[in-house]
């Protein structure tokens, strides 16, 4: 009997985990080991929204951050869009996390959640947050890309992990990636590796949320006509 796509992605996270090694100054935050309710709300959300065998179209981000998915363990998902509009409480924790205002604005626009996962999977090459300890000893978070010895570390991991995500079940004739760097990134990835066809790059949603706030409603648009445009033009 073939496995559903929620079974597929709950079994990758269940058994996600880095071994590999970082610079002395990163750290990488596993939400599946350290809260046993992430295991439980993530799998609640994946069954509820992927419960079928569809394929989907990948949107492709950066790193979880600690107070999205490295909570919730969903992409780009706090646990007051997680409640509010997934409709999965979290009790033992509470976060706000402004990539996620901007997602779900955007999942708002294309027709809901339901519509949106149904035609949707988001992943990171690096599918766990990681943090950096800045000169005041506080946790920050950081991205895969953000220092050379940490990219050239994580390289091989991540190649490995977008192959699983693949396997999951995705088009790879295009991903979406989030954020213009990151791209710069996929693209490496994708030349050494052979992942996708073609890269559509978006500008990452805490970029806009951040620093495009008063144009927001432009950039939701452009999102909801890059993701759709297949659509459109049959």
């Amino acid at each position: 009997m073939s496995q559903s796509v929620s079974d597929k992605i709950i079994s990758f996270n269940s058994n996600l985990n880095y071994e590999g090694k970082l610079p002395e100054e990163f750290k990488v935050l596993n939400p599946y080991l350290n809260n046993p309710e992430t295991m439980e709300v993530m799998a609640q959300f994946y069954r509820k929204y992927y419960n079928d065998e569809k394929v989907r179209r990948f949107i492709v981000g950066i790193n979880p951050s600690r107070h999205g998915a490295g909570v919730t363990g969903v992409p780009f998902t706090d646990t007051k869009r997680l409640q509010s509009v997934c409709g999965i409480e979290m009790k033992s924790a509470n976060t706000h996390e402004v990539s996620s205002v901007f997602m779900y604005d955007v999942i708002e626009a294309y027709g809901g959640a339901e519509r949106f996962y149904g035609d949707f999977y988001i992943n990171s090459p690096f599918p766990l947050a990681i943090v950096r300890q800045g000169k005041d000893g506080k946790w920050l978070n950081a991205n895969y890309y953000d220092d050379p010895k940490l990219y050239a570390m994580t390289e091989d991991f991540m190649i490995e992990s977008i192959k699983r995500h693949i396997d999951i079940g995705v088009d790879t004739s295009e991903v979406f990636v989030l954020g213009k760097k990151n791209a710069n990134f996929i693209e490496k990835l994708n030349k050494r590796a052979a992942l996708f066809g073609k890269l559509t790059v978006l500008e990452h949603p805490r970029f806009i949320q951040q620093y495009k706030s008063k144009e927001k409603q432009l950039y939701i648009d452009k999102y909801i006509l890059k993701l759709t445009k297949d659509e459109n033009s049959i």
